[in-house]
C-alpha cells in the first residue's frame, strides 16, 4: 500500500469529526462525541507515523501531490496540492500525537458541560486539528495561509468558548485582531512573492533550477528582505513575539486543554513552520535573519522576567510560551534552522505537559489558579506532581531533560554566531528555571493555603486525565535523545540529520562560524550547573509563602503588572482608535449623515402636512384661491410682459 495516496485523509478525518460532532452535538452522548473526536485524531496520527516511516527510507525525496486547480486565471494558477517531506513528517507526528493525547484528556475535563457544549467543544477541537494540518501539508503560501487563517478562527472560537463571561469573548477577540495584523502582513508577502516569481508554490521556488536560488544571485535583494520581513510579521504574530504577543497570556480564558493545543501543538508554532519553510528565502536575506535573532531574544528574556511575578498558573505557563517561542526563533535567526524544529518539539512534550498538568490542579481545587493559594498538593495529586516535575526538569534545561538538549542547540549555534546571545540567551535560560520552580514549589510543596472546602475535595484526576501526563512525561524524559550533540559522535543528532534535506540549501550558503568540543562541552557544562543551582534555589525560597503573596511595590508591581504593556497599547492604540470611531458614529454618522437623511425626511413630511390643507373641500376657499390666483396671473401679466 502507498501511503501518499491516503495523505488526504490525515486531514479530513479530523474535518469529519468537526462536521458529525457539530451537527450532532444534541443527539449525541458525550461518550459517542468523545470517542469520535479522540478516534479520528488518533487514525490521522496512525497515518502520520506511516507517512514519516515512509520518509526515513534510503531515497526518499519530495512528494508534491496535486488534487485540482484552486484557481486558475489566465496565466495565474495555484493548485490545491500537498508536499510531504522530513519537516511535514515532523509536524504531522506533533500535531496529532499531542492532539491525541489532549483529545483524550479533554474528555474527562469537560464532563461537566452540557452535551450541547461538549459536541461543540470537540467540534471546534476537531477543526483546529484540521486547518494547521492542512497549513503543514499545503504544498503552497496559498494552500498554507488557508490552514492559516483556519486556526486563527478555531483559537477565537475555543478562546471564547465560555462566552457568557464578556472577558473570555474579550479575549478571544484580542487574539483575533492582533493576529490580523500579522496575517497582512502574510498576505502581502503572497501577492509581492507571486509579483516577483511567478509562483507561490514550495517546489518551484526553492527546488527547481528555476527558482529563487537562480533568481537571486545577490544576498539581501529588495525582494528577498521585504517578502522574508512580511512573513515573519505573520510569523511574529502567531508565534507572539515582541510586540505582538500579548494576545497570548488572554489566551488562557479558554478551557486548560485548549491552552494546551495552542501552545504546544498547534497555533504557536506556526509562525516558526513559516520561517523554516521558507528558509532558502530568509538564508538570502541575513538582514531578516539579524532581526529575527534579536526579536527573538528581546521575547524570551523579556516575557521570562515577566513570568517570575505571575500568580495564576496559566499565566506562569502562558509567558513561559512567549519566552521558548523567542528562543526558537533566535534558532531560526542564527541559522539553526533544525535546532529551532527540535525545540519545537521538545517544545510540545513538556509545555503540553505543563498545561494539562496544570489543568489537573485546577480541577482538583475545583477551579482556582492563584498559586498562593495551593501549596502541599504532592500530597494528594501524586501522580500530577510527579509528572509537572519532570516538565519542570525538561524546561529549565536539566540534563539528560529534552529541553537540555534542544535549548542547548539553540544556544551553541547563538554563540558561534555572537557571544552576546549567546550570554543573553543563559541569562534568560536562568530565568526559566526560577520562575518554573517557584511554580513547583509554591503548588506542590509546603502546607496548602487554599479553604477547608477545597482541602476536603482535593483527589487526583481520572485515568483518562493521568495516563496522557503520563504519556508525556516519558517524551519529556528521553525526546531529547534523538538531538544529541556532535561531540557524542558525528551521527548523534538524529532528528537534524534527518532534517538535513530540507535546509541543506541553506547550510551551503549560510557562512557560520563553528566551536569546538572542548568549548560545546564547556557550555552544556556551564547552563547545566547554573540552572541546577537556581532551580535548587528557587525551589527552597518559595516551600512556605505568606498567602498574601510578594510585595506589589516597586518593581515587582511593575513586573506584575507586565510593565503596563496592555496599558500602553490601549492609550496609544485602542482609546485613539475608539475616540476616532466615536467620531464617526455619534457625530458623522449620527448628526450629519442622519441628520441630512432624517431632515429631508422630516422636510418632505412637514410640506406634505402643509399642503394637504389646502385640499379642504371648502368651496370658499377654492373660490378665494382662484380669486388670489386671476390677480397674480394678473400682476404677471401686466407688470412683467
Amino acid at each position: 500500500m502507498n501511503v501518499m495516496n491516503w495523505i488526504l485523509l490525515i486531514p479530513l478525518l479530523p474535518l469529519a469529526g468537526c462536521l458529525i460532532n457539530g451537527l450532532g452535538r444534541n443527539q449525541l452522548s458525550k461518550r459517542t462525541v468523545g470517542v469520535l473526536g479522540s478516534l479520528t485524531i488518533f487514525i490521522s496520527f496512525c497515518l502520520s507515523v506511516a507517512v514519516f516511516f515512509e520518509t526515513i527510507k534510503p531515497g526518499f525525496s519530495t512528494k508534491v501531490i496535486n488534487y485540482f486547480n484552486f484557481i486558475k486565471f489566465e496565466n495565474f494558477l495555484v493548485p490545491f496540492n500537498f508536499q510531504v517531506d522530513q519537516l511535514t513528517a515532523v509536524y504531522l507526528l506533533i500535531i496529532t500525537g499531542i492532539g491525541f493525547l489532549i483529545h483524550v484528556y479533554s474528555t474527562g475535563y469537560m464532563k461537566e458541560e452540557t452535551n450541547e457544549g461538549f459536541g461543540r467543544y470537540f467540534s471546534f477541537l476537531n477543526l483546529f486539528v484540521f486547518s494547521m494540518l492542512l497549513l503543514v501539508l499545503a504544498g503552497n503560501y496559498v494552500i498554507m495561509y488557508m490552514g492559516w487563517e483556519g486556526v486563527s478562527l478555531c483559537s477565537y472560537l475555543l478562546i471564547g468558548f465560555w462566552f457568557k463571561d464578556h472577558a473570555n469573548n474579550d479575549a478571544a477577540k484580542k487574539a483575533f485582531v492582533m493576529n490580523r495584523i500579522g496575517d497582512a502582513g502574510f498576505l502581502l508577502a503572497i501577492f509581492w512573492l507571486y509579483a516577483s516569481f511567478g509562483t507561490a508554490s514550495y517546489q518551484p521556488l526553492y527546488n527547481s533550477e528555476n527558482g529563487i536560488l537562480t533568481a537571486l544571485t545577490t544576498l539581501n535583494t529588495t525582494d528577498a528582505i521585504g517578502i522574508s520581513l512580511l512573513f515573519f510579521l505573520g510569523a511574529a504574530a502567531k508565534s507572539a513575539q515582541i510586540p505582538l504577543y500579548t494576545w497570548l497570556p488572554d489566551a488562557m480564558a479558554g478551557p486548560t486543554p485548549v491552552s494546551a493545543l495552542i501552545h504546544a501543538a498547534t497555533m504557536v508554532t506556526a509562525g516558526i513552520y513559516l520561517v523554516a519553510r521558507s528558509n532558502i528565502l530568509y538564508t538570502l536575506a541575513p538582514f531578516t535573519l539579524h532581526i529575527i535573532a534579536i526579536i527573538g531574544l528581546a521575547t524570551a528574556i523579556f516575557a521570562a522576567i515577566i513570568a517570575l511575578k505571575q500568580n495564576d498558573i496559566k499565566k506562569v505557563l502562558a509567558y513561559s510560551t512567549v519566552s521558548q517561542l523567542g528562543y526558537m526563533f533566535l534558532g531560526l535567526g542564527v541559522g539553526a534552522y533544525s535546532a529551532a524544529v527540535f525545540h519545537v518539539m521538545t517544545h510540545a512534550f513538556f509545555k503540553g505537559l505543563l498545561f494539562l498538568a496544570a489543568g489537573s490542579v485546577i480541577h482538583a481545587m475545583s477551579g482556582e489558579q492563584n498559586i498562593y493559594k495551593m501549596g502541599g498538593l504532592s500530597k494528594k495529586l501524586g501522580i500530577t506532581y510527579i509528572t509537572f516535575f519532570i516538565a519542570c526538569l525538561a524546561i529549565a534545561g536539566v540534563p539528560p531533560f529534552s529541553g537540555f538538549f534542544s535549548k542547548d542547540e539553540i544556544l551553541s549555534a547563538a554563540f558561534a554566531s555572537n557571544p552576546v546571545y549567546y550570554v543573553l540567551g543563559v541569562a534568560g535560560a536562568l530565568l526559566t528555571a526560577f520562575y518554573m520552580f517557584r511554580l513547583l514549589s509554591l503548588t506542590f510543596s509546603g502546607k496548602f493555603r487554599g479553604t477547608h472546602e477545597q482541602e476536603h475535595h482535593l483527589h487526583e484526576s481520572p485515568p483518562v486525565m493521568t495516563w496522557p501526563l503520563i504519556i508525556l512525561a516519558i517524551l519529556a524524559v528521553v525526546g531529547g535523545f534523538i538531538g544529541l550533540p556532535e561531540v557524542f559522535g558525528e551521527h548523534a543528532n538524529v532528528l537534524g540529520n534527518f532534517l538535513s534535506p530540507i535546509f541543506s540549501h541553506s547550510e551551503h550558503l549560510l557562512v557560520k562560524n563553528t566551536i569546538s568540543h572542548n568549548t560545546e562541552i564547556i557550555l552544556m557544562s556551564v547552563t547545566a550547573v547554573l540552572s541546577i543551582i537556581v532551580c535548587l534555589w528557587a525551589f527552597n525560597k518559595y516551600k512556605n509563602p505568606s498567602t498574601d503573596g510578594e510585595s506589589r511595590k516597586g518593581l515587582a508591581g511593575i513586573i506584575e503588572n507586565k510593565f503596563y504593556i496592555d496599558e500602553i497599547y490601549d492609550a496609544v492604540f485602542v482609546n485613539p482608535y475608539r475616540r476616532v470611531a466615536y467620531f464617526f458614529q455619534n457625530i458623522v454618522d449620527v448628526k450629519v449623515i442622519d441628520g441630512v437623511v432624517n431632515g429631508v425626511g422630516r422636510f418632505v413630511n412637514y410640506s406634505s402636512r402643509q399642503m394637504r390643507l389646502l385640499q379642504s373641500g371648502l368651496v370658499g376657499s377654492y373660490l378665494l384661491l382662484m380669486v388670489i390666483g386671476m390677480v397674480i396671473l394678473f400682476i404677471i401679466q401686466f407688470f412683467f410682459k
